[in-house]
């Protein structure tokens, strides 16, 4: 193993931690403040890249793509919360889950009925094409500008949540809506805007996503139970703890890929550790849950309250 590549898949799982804080930030944002367990985030994840991948192929352009996508996926967002979601607020968390999985599922078709099973492709920008040095590692500079838009949306959720009216609204709001409620806040316009906002997250990480992944129906339920790890090893409700959570599980699942079969290797049988090594190192992340739960069930990193 030499330092290139071990700061590589450093900066890889750095890159993958930022994409799963966009997802998470958005679900936790739905569940704090709602209480409502939505399934279906991922599938808002699956339209965006969708709608990315649509307005890249007809003009050519990542921007415009950009333009496209998360506004066209906060409206989607919107309308699935008005029309479907609202009358699920105060009922059970199963009722939720169930209503929600059956939208995975409607979603799924809907893509492939309007695009294809097959898979579809985004170019990165011709701006972002070449490669950045970094420390004498050069690394691709579209990977780095990923890690930087997540980083400065964590930033700017930071002082949307903890240094303006909205944000105060929404975490007092994820403390007590019926005292919010009383105090003359439209609650449901809230709920809406923080749906939208959650829609608005799951739909950047899947533009940004779509030059790296293959977009393809069904994209959403993976990157959902890594997304569902974060929460619950970082603290379900908190944005702090979707962000440090979200790093954690970016790096424990990309270097522990990349490096436990070789380890493994160093210390038993080499055909053993061919076999064991990549299932062990795909588990690594449930394992990680696992140990947080068991030593500190509120999460690492858990609403702060007071």
């Amino acid at each position: 193993m030499t330092w290139g590549l071990f700061l590589t898949q450093v900066l890889n799982g750095v890159q993958l931690g930022v994409l799963l804080f966009l997802l998470a930030a958005g679900l936790t944002l739905v569940f704090g403040i709602m209480n409502f367990v939505n399934l279906a985030h991922g599938s808002l994840y699956m339209m965006g890249a969708y709608f990315a991948a649509a307005a890249f192929a007809k003009s050519g352009s990542f921007a415009v793509a950009a333009l496209v996508a998360i506004p066209a996926t906060m409206l989607l967002g919107l309308v699935i919360e008005r029309l479907a979601l609202m009358r699920l607020y105060a009922r059970d968390h199963l009722d939720q889950v169930l209503s929600t999985f059956g939208l995975i599922l409607f979603f799924n078709e809907v893509v492939r009925f309007f695009w294809g099973p097959s898979s579809i492709y985004m170019n990165a920008p011709a701006a972002l094409s070449g490669q950045v040095n970094l420390f004498g590692l050069a690394y691709p500079s579209y990977r780095f500008a990923i890690i930087a838009c997540g980083l400065a949306v964590a930033g700017g959720l930071y002082l949307l949540i903890n240094r303006t009216r909205l944000g105060m609204l929404i975490r007092a709001g994820a403390s007590n809506a019926d005292m919010v409620s009383a105090l003359g806040v439209d609650i449901r316009f809230l709920n809406s805007m923080v749906f939208a906002m959650g829609a608005g997250l799951a739909a950047l990480a899947g533009l940004m996503a779509g030059p790296i992944l293959s977009v393809q129906p069904g994209m959403g339920e993976p990157i959902l139970i890594l997304t569902l790890v974060v929460i619950v090893t970082g603290g379900i409700g908190s944005i702090r703890g979707a962000f440090y959570g979200a790093l954690i599980v970016g790096l424990v699942d990309t270097v522990g890929r990349a490096f436990l079969p070789a380890f493994l290797q160093m210390v038993i049988e080499r055909s053993l550790a061919q076999a064991a090594g990549p299932a062990i190192a795909s588990m690594l992340i449930y394992l990680l849950m696992a140990v947080v739960l068991a030593v500190r069930p509120q999460g690492l990193f858990p609403v702060r309250h007071g």
